[in-house]
């Protein structure tokens, strides 16, 4: 019997991963530049920090988490998401201890969600993120949002939406979750299950049902915008301003929750706008999460961050027919005729390749033309044949495949021929 690949699973092949790495090299490129440091956390954590961080009534842990039991009787999670693992690491490892504050991190790994699979919705999956923890500074929120554009911007798209919104402080909030209480409670039994569990839990994320969003009630809900008090409306108004500042355009939707429970002050996506994209028109989320460090036994630490689909991303940049430049192809192919030159073109790949080139040859005993042919494949530059003439004479012919000329370099030479030319 066949054993297949798991449903909501891919496999990344030569050919694709290359737009992979450099997907992953540009994010590493523009992190370098806003000063943020890499963090890798475990791959599963226990199951009691995605509850406490990412909330009891989210989605994710109540539908989307795999969870199971170690050998020694913990429950432990394939993380879902890699905000609540790197404040994990902050809390534990001290971070908040270092003289340089804010700690300023990012994270590129796999997560996993049992979800429906579809068009950049898979069950394992990769997420690029960022978190910036110790600074209660508007500016900060700005900066993550720039980056977050800047890594879109530099990539080549350009059908892009910045929304954003704020979920105000704790009283702000409570404030706010009165009013949608208020609202929704007499006609909640017209809801799916899932929100009127959510009405006295949390009822700001009855907003981000996905079932109940054409329902008049949404439409008139009460808007967190007009229940910010003083310092949340200021705190938003420098946010706008420095976004403005810097050139970075925007939306304002006070319709914006974001699906995580641990999110206040500053929420936002950014979207596709492209064309055949597909329904899912969300590339990333983000926001800030004051208190979050507290939920998981750390000091009070205010702190903002962001998680982005490498899948969508790729998805992205398709619907707006971009090429990503990745460089294809080998410096050199040897191709060596007879086992005495096979023999001596072993040693000579090997030099070739601690010289810096890419360099392969043939391994299937194959007849010159058909050498010839699979170095046509490889896209390679120079192709280099050694024979037993060649040998007898302490030759290579070093033919240039762009031009088609061919030139005859002594053995001793062939290493600097090609470095003079490259």
């Amino acid at each position: 019997m066949a054993i297949n690949i798991p449903r909501g699973t891919q496999d990344i092949l030569p050919g694709v991963v290359e737009e992979w790495q450099y997907v992953e090299q540009k994010m590493r490129e523009i992190t370098k530049r806003y000063n943020y440091s890499e963090i890798r956390t475990p791959i599963f954590e226990q199951t009691e920090l995605f509850q406490r961080g990412v909330g009891e009534t989210t989605d994710i842990v109540q539908k989307e988490m795999y969870t199971f039991e170690d050998r020694g009787g913990r429950s432990m999670t394939l993380r879902p998401e890699g905000t609540a693992p790197t404040v994990r690491s902050y809390v534990e490892n001290k971070m908040y201890g270092d003289p340089n504050q804010p700690t300023k991190l990012f994270y590129i790994g796999q997560m996993f969600r049992y979800e429906r699979p579809q068009a950049g919705r898979w069950r394992q999956f990769v997420q690029f993120g960022v978190e910036a923890l110790g600074s209660n500074d508007p500016a900060i929120d700005a900066e993550v949002i720039a980056l977050a554009m800047d890594i879109y911007r530099e990539l080549g798209l350009k059908h892009l939406k910045l929304v954003i919104n704020s979920l105000g402080d704790l009283e702000s909030r409570k404030e706010h979750r009165n009013a949608l209480i208020d609202h929704f409670k007499p006609r909640i039994g017209e809801f799916c299950s899932d929100c009127q569990s959510r009405l006295e839990k949390n009822p700001m994320r009855i907003l981000d049902c996905k079932k109940d969003r054409d329902h008049e009630l949404m439409k008139s809900a009460p808007s967190i915008l007009d229940y910010l008090n003083e310092q949340s409306q200021a705190f938003f108004e420098k946010v706008k301003m420095y976004l403005t500042d810097i050139g970075v355009e925007f939306e304002i939707d006070s319709r914006l929750v974001r699906g995580l429970d641990y999110y206040n002050h500053t929420a936002f996506e950014i979207m596709s706008n492209a064309e055949g994209f597909g329904a899912i028109t969300t590339l990333m989320g983000g926001g800030r999460y004051n208190g979050l460090t507290e939920e998981i036994g750390g000091p009070a630490t205010p702190g903002i961050g962001f998680a982005l689909s490498i899948e969508r991303l790729l998805l992205a940049l398709k619907a707006e027919g971009i090429t990503l430049p990745i460089e294809k192809g080998l410096d050199c192919y040897l191709v060596a005729l007879g086992d005495a030159a096979k023999d001596k073109a072993a040693t000579l790949l090997y030099e070739l390749r601690k010289a810096g080139f890419t360099a392969d040859k043939d391994y299937q005993d194959r007849k010159l033309k058909a050498q010839f042919k699979a170095a046509d494949r490889l896209n390679v530059k120079y192709v280099a044949v050694l024979g037993e003439d060649e040998l007898a004479k302490n030759v290579i012919n070093v033919k240039d495949m762009a031009t088609s000329t061919q030139e005859e370099v002594q053995l001793s030479n062939f290493i600097e021929y090609l470095l003079e030319r490259s």
